[in-house]
């Protein structure tokens, strides 16, 4: 499946130029891509395919080009799922099986990251290892700042980025110990006394840099002579690709380049193809020819004289950062504003592969409306250079070309050649200024380029532009406004008069393509304002007598964010002395599988090799939310070449729809993305091809519900009323000193796992058998599902899953339905089928976390005791029950949270709407439902003129009790969590810090909040679990059990564990996949439970081995584990047996609503500090300290590891990861360039993890499971932000409470800080002149 070449395959690029001449081989063909040719197969498939976009990082590569002029080697990092494989000629491609295997020897860069705990479901591992090799490639001995530049185009879903930061940080030449206030000291040696007068010695290290092999940067491989043999061949000619369809020319020189123009003047210019390629894939564009004059010595140079620099068109913008980089250092800090104005976009535009990929050339003339450079460049008066047959000509980088104006466009046979910017002069300023989604790796909601320039020792505006991008169809010139302000003195009344006229000049419609309208235009007048500011303060610098200075509070509003390297540090229990050295419990011990992540070689289910006559599938989906089916006409399809079937509802020979999950739509849809039907062929590509030929006509039908507050109106549910009560509420109320009501918006939130759906299915020639691979979290319901499509007893469906590529919920019941799916086309076609969602299908077809609506009523006294609370919540279940149900159960019983309320109830209901079915998501519900609880407990606080932490202390459980639902509990441990968070934390120091930060800054805001958090696992019916393990004769031991590897390092703990009851070294067991013949009716791996429950089934089965062992044993006590092994053997000892473990005895009474729902509670507490730009609506998070109760922790690194990735996801759900979609119900957020993950600048500056030890004899050495409890801490983050807000707002005079929502977005922040800015945009509303 892929085609991604190593060193050792370099030659086969000069093949592929040679054999290819006139073949079927298209020449877009990618470095990486879904639907590889047969032929082109070097089965490397260490190379991840994620997201097809470049927006992942999965796929990085490193490319290596001789550059003849300089006589030096360039690497740099790329997405190869962009790279055009007839781009690579010259080129040496590296793919992480040339960075270092299992095989041969591993590289330093993949032993540390694995050591240092940097990977775990490992799909995203390959990715992170090329972009930190490439860095160290170009620079050995890195600094902090340039590890995290590198990792900033690279996405991980699971670890939380800051053990893989520290993995690359080991290779800095400066100390990498986290130093405090410059002292040099470890920032916890302030707390060794605390450490010391504890029963347990608490750890802080979960590895060991002794352990690593050094790195000798001499050892690399050379660059391949041949290629710089090719590079300096003076007799080069043009090259050309033709495939079926298209050609790929690459000229020889400018002179040829020129020609090609002129014969083929509308064919695209290719260089980085971060622009076409997209175009290509997700757009259907079609181009029958591609000129591509990637290393064209014409096109790449610095030209500087004294009046500016030429930049040639052909610069990649990592290598235009460079150049500016050194002209900003050899220039006079005047001449340089726009260089450095460009300088501060270029560090967070894309990630470092596509800047090295994007050059400046195309990124000018392909002028994106989002363009970041653009701006800059024309408020720099930039000038392009252009060239064709009939010579050079200059045309303004300017309004009138930015907007597209035909007289300003390129003619059909130019093209650039280089692009000029003046130096700025003494009274001239230039500023770049932008505001995303997440600060780096993300287009912007709005950006700006603005200069002006001044009479000679005035404020006397000369000369005024103003560009802003993501505003309408093209980058926006405001002329007019501009024109109007010549001659004005740059003061507050022209800034009141520029606002207005550039709101009147600039009109984005109400129905605009990315909607968040006021918003934008508020954003179009504050960056103005900062504009403005900078202004001020510059000419103030320049001459403090003649121009004052502005307000002291206003400084802060200057400067963006600062991108920091994180640090921190995690503490657990050290593991007591006495324990035996070879039992390895209680220790960090690495992934089991962490190598063959780093290395490449861990498989997953695409990286299986072809299986002979397999069949690619693709889905056909509906485009409508609720219609009735009136034809499928599949002829198209099925005349197109390699298009074996079509499968429909018609094909299914069981069930189509079982358990109220429907496999294909038949007669009628039922919302935006469900499978109509599938296409089979013996390519992705022409299936993929073959599915858009596939002609559906409908006929809608009403009702069509799409939101919460519409299935309220239609009384649409898809179950019956959860609730639970204690106490009189209703009397309660009519006691207490004040009442609130409010409600709470929590949107939902994509998985966004690293490796999409993906399954394999085989049909076998005998008794109906199939087998199927695929990823998962329970195999029994995949085989349920399948058997039910296929009407055959489970017995002849063989399921396997070895790793996930991730999971969080989206593959429990997800997969089963797409089994039965690719289980039907293997059956019509008999042949198997390879079935793997793209990106934007999976987020489409498997949704995500449910949204809420949730409802209180908050009766309380003064003092913020309080005494009554009535909770409803509804969530948007979808067009089908999925776990829904189960979600709202779970939400209403955890709903009070670790707070005791007399007089409590909680009611809810899943909504049946008509959008693709929510399903489990990590925290099931718990998330969502608990922000309820948070936002009251804050509106109390305002009501009471306490602070939100007081009044949490003030209602939280204090002594063995029992909740809403009657289960009894012990809160010492949550209150011991909650005590030391707040103490380790300082927290009411650093409130008081953040309070006098707030009375000097007037347009950015800090704020503070902790939420302790009492958690359940467990899932009824899911907690017994079974084992399988074999001892054979050589001594080695292979265990099979019924969890899944999702990841969460479940194989790794269960070696543990058997390493442990069988009192052997780990090295002596091994653990390969999970199926369905070694261990049947294997129930979910969820609820935090898997290393819970089968460690208890392997523990079974390890002390019924044992027990058989001991006679032998007793006999010679001195053997070794091998001799008993032979003995035991002779004397005819089974040495392999089952274990089993039934599960936690837990039952609820939903008609009493009572009962022992849950197994145990897991218990914590978590700070985070916040800053907040309110012009902008940005954040930073500045720091975050969570303790968790951990009880005794079987794998520290592991556990550790699980806290911090479940936070950081958490945080991305609570601020910047947005779904949207249409009224339609269509989903506009279909992959990374639309649906924001966090990145590796959005975790905590300062990151630190306490695991608590507490008891739990329940569970398997009185651990805990820790997979999800992380996530709600990360709404510390929402609250904290919320508390700026509410800083912000009291400065402004505003009202004391305010709606919570969740995300807390850019947009949220900046409207809720409301502001003559804001009510300007308010007031001026107008239609289009």
């Amino acid at each position: 499946m892929r085609l991604c070449l190593k060193k050792a395959s370099l030659t086969c690029l000069s093949g592929l130029r040679r054999g290819n001449r006139g073949s079927g081989v298209p020449p877009t063909l990618n470095l990486c891509r879904e639907s590889q040719l047969p032929t082109l197969r070097f089965h490397l498939t260490g190379t991840k395919y994620s997201c097809g976009s470049g927006g992942c990082g999965a796929c990085t590569v490193m490319v290596s080009r001789y550059d003849p002029k300089t006589k030096k080697i360039h690497h740099y990092p790329v997405t190869a799922c962009l790279v055009p494989i007839c781009s690579l000629h010259g080129a040496a491609v590296t793919t992480v099986e040339g960075v270092g295997s299992i095989k041969t020897r591993i590289h330093p860069v993949q032993e540390r990251l694995a050591k240092c705990h940097g990977t775990q479901c490992g799909f995203c591992s390959p990715g992170m290892v090329m972009s930190i090799y490439t860095l160290l490639r170009n620079h050995p001995e890195p600094t902090p700042e340039q590890i995290t530049e590198a990792l900033g185009g690279n996405l991980c879903r699971c670890t939380g980025y800051r053990p893989i930061v520290e993995s690359g940080k080991t290779f800095c030449a400066e100390s990498t110990v986290c130093q405090m206030k410059g002292s040099g000291k470890c920032c916890m040696d302030q707390e060794e006394k605390s450490f010391t007068s504890r029963q347990e010695k608490m750890c802080t290290k979960l590895y060991n840099e002794d352990e690593f092999q050094p790195f000798d940067p001499t050892q690399e491989p050379i660059f391949p002579p041949e290629l710089i043999r090719m590079a300096e061949d003076p007799n080069k000619r043009r090259l050309t690709f033709r495939g079926k369809r298209t050609t790929w020319i690459t000229p020889v020189n400018l002179n040829d380049l020129l020609e090609l123009k002129t014969s083929f003047p509308e064919a695209p210019i290719i260089m980085g193809n971060t622009a076409v390629g997209p175009s290509i894939k997700f757009r259907d564009e079609f181009h029958p020819v591609f000129i591509s004059p990637l290393g064209l010595q014409e096109l790449y140079f610095v030209d500087s004289t004294d009046d500016g620099v030429t930049i040639g068109a052909g610069y990649s913008l990592a290598q235009l950062n460079d150049a500016l980089h050194f002209i900003v250092s050899e220039q006079p800090k005047e001449k340089t504003k726009t260089y450095h104005a460009l300088l501060k976009h270029l560090r967070t535009l894309a990630g470092a592969q596509i800047r090295n990929m994007a050059t400046l050339g195309g990124h000018v003339v392909s002028r994106p409306n989002y363009s970041d450079l653009n701006p800059i460049l024309a408020a720099g008066n930039a000038t392009i250079n252009l060239i064709s047959k009939e010579g050079k000509r200059q045309i303004p980088l300017d309004g009138r070309f930015l907007e597209k104006s035909p007289e300003a466009n390129l003619k059909s046979e130019e093209t650039v050649l280089s692009v000029y910017i003046p130096h700025s002069t003494q009274w001239h300023f230039v500023s770049g200024l932008r505001i995303a989604q997440r600060q780096e790796n993300a287009f912007a909601i709005v950006n700006a380029g603005m200069s002006v320039k001044f009479e000679d020792g005035t404020d006397t505006i000369k000369e005024l532009q103003m560009f802003y991008g993501s505003v309408g169809p093209t980058v926006v010139s405001a002329s007019k406004t501009c024109q109007q302000l010549i001659g004005r003195k740059w003061n507050d009344q022209m800034l009141s008069d520029a606002c207005r006229l550039v709101l009147d000049e600039i009109y984005i419609p109400p129905d605009a393509e990315g909607g968040m309208v006021e918003y934008r235009r508020t954003l179009i007048i504050s960056l103005l304002f900062k504009f403005y500011l900078k202004v001020r303060r510059g000419l103030n610098k320049m001459d403090p007598h003649k121009f004052p200075d502005i307000p002291e509070k206003f400084v802060s509003a200057l400067e963006d964010f600062p991108i920091e390297t994180p640090q921190g540090i995690q503490m657990f229990q050290c593991v007591d002395p006495h324990q035996p050295p070879q039992d390895p419990v209680g220790h960090p011990v690495m992934h089991q599988s962490a190598i063959k992540h780093t290395t490449g070689e861990a498989v997953f289910v695409d990286d299986m090799p072809p299986i002979s006559q397999e069949l690619f599938l693709a889905v056909v989906t509906s485009t409508r939310a609720h219609a009735k089916i009136i034809l499928i006409d599949t002829s198209a399809a099925l005349a197109l070449p390699g298009v074996v079937d079509v499968i429909t509802a018609e094909d299914v020979p069981g069930d189509n729809s079982y358990q109220g999950e429907i496999f294909y739509a038949q007669n009628e849809v039922i919302c935006v993305g469900q499978i109509v039907c599938t296409v089979a062929a013996d390519t992705y590509a022409h299936a993929k091809e073959a599915a858009k030929k596939v002609r559906i006509v409908y006929e809608d039908l009403e009702p069509r519900i799409i939101t919460i507050e519409q299935a309220l109106e239609h009384n649409s549910f898809l179950s019956a009323e959860k609730k639970i009560e204690q106490g009189d509420v209703e009397q309660a109320f009519k006691y207490v000193d004040q009442i609130i009501e409010g409600k709470v918006h929590v949107e939902g939130q994509e998985h966004f796992y690293m490796e999409t759906q993906t399954i394999l299915a085989i049909p076998q020639e005998e008794d109906k058998e199939m087998v199927c691979t695929y990823v998962t979290l329970g195999t029994y319901l995949f085989q349920e599902y399948v058997a039910a499509a296929l009407n055959i007893p489970r017995n002849r469906i063989a399921c396997h899953t070895k790793r996930a590529g991730g999971a969080f919920g989206g593959k429990v019941s997800k997969p089963a339905l797409l089994g039965a799916v690719s289980a039907v086309a293997a059956k019509k076609t008999g042949r198997p089928i390879r079935f793997i969602l793209e990106r934007g299908d999976d987020m489409l077809i498997t949704a995500g976390r449910h949204p809420l609506l949730g409802k209180y009523k908050i009766g309380f006294m003064n003092n913020g005791v309080i005494k009554a609370a009535d909770i409803e919540y509804y969530i948007n279940g979808g067009c089908s029950p999925d776990e829904s149900e189960l979600v709202m159960e779970f939400m209403v019983l955890r709903s009070e949270n670790a707070y005791y309320i007399p007089n409590f109830r909680c009611r809810g209901r899943p909504c049946k709407t008509n959008l693709p079915s929510n399903t489990a998501f990590r925290g099931f519900g718990f998330p969502q439902g608990i922000v309820v609880g948070e936002a009251y407990i804050t509106a109390v606080a305002s009501q009471c003129d306490l602070t939100p932490e007081q009044v949490k202390e003030i209602n939280m459980y204090k002594r063995t009790s029992r909740t809403a639902h009657k289960q009894t509990f012990n809160p010492e441990p949550l209150r011991r969590c909650w005590k030391e968070c707040l103490e380790k934390s300082s927290f009411s120091a650093r409130k008081l810090a953040a309070e006098e930060f707030n009375k000097k800054n007037y347009w950015k805001k800090r704020g503070l909040a902790a939420v302790p958090m009492k958690f359940t696992v467990g899932i009824d019916y899911c907690s017994m679990a079974a084992a399988l393990v074999h001892i054979y004769l050589d001594g080695s031991v292979l265990v099979s059990h019924s969890g899944c590897e999702l990841g969460q390092g479940l194989h790794t703990k269960m070696i543990q564990v058997a390493s442990r009851e069988l009192n052997i070294p780990e090295s002596y067991i091994h653990l390969s996949e999970t199926n369905t013949t070694t261990v049947s009716n294997a129930t979910f791996t969820a609820g935090s439970m898997g290393a819970d429950i089968n460690g208890k089934a392997v523990q079974n089965a390890c002390q019924i081995l044992k027990a058989r062992l001991e006679p032998v044993i007793r006999k010679n006590p001195r053997g070794t584990w091998e001799v008993w092994i032979s003995e035991a053997y002779k004397e005819s000892i089974s040495l392999s047996t089952t274990g089993y473990f039934k599960g936690y005895q837990t039952n609820m009474d939903w008609k009493k609503g009572e009962g022992n729902a849950f197994p145990y509670f897991v218990y914590g507490a978590s700070c985070s500090e916040v800053e907040v730009d309110c012009l902008t609506g940005a954040h930073k998070l500045l720091r975050t300290d969570i303790f968790m109760d951990a009880a005794f922790s079987i794998n520290p690194a592991v556990d550790i590891g699980q806290i911090e990735g479940a936070f950081v996801q958490g945080m991305g759900f609570y601020t910047i990861e947005e779904l949207k979609y249409s009224p339609e119900g269509v989903l506009y957020s279909r992959g990374p360039d639309d649906y924001k993950i966090p990145t590796v600048t959005e975790i905590p500056e300062e990151f630190n993890v306490t695991l608590v030890h507490s008891q739990n004899p329940i569970a398997i050495y009185s651990s805990k499971g820790l997979g999800e409890a992380g996530m709600f801490l990360g709404s510390s983050v929402l609250f904290a932000i919320y508390d700026a807000m509410a800083a912000a707002r009291r400065e402004r005079g505003l009202t004391k409470t305010f709606t919570l929502s969740s995300p807390a977005t850019p947009e949220l922040i900046r409207m809720t800080c409301v502001d003559q800015f804001t009510d300007m945009v308010r007031l001026v509303r107008r239609a289009p002149c």
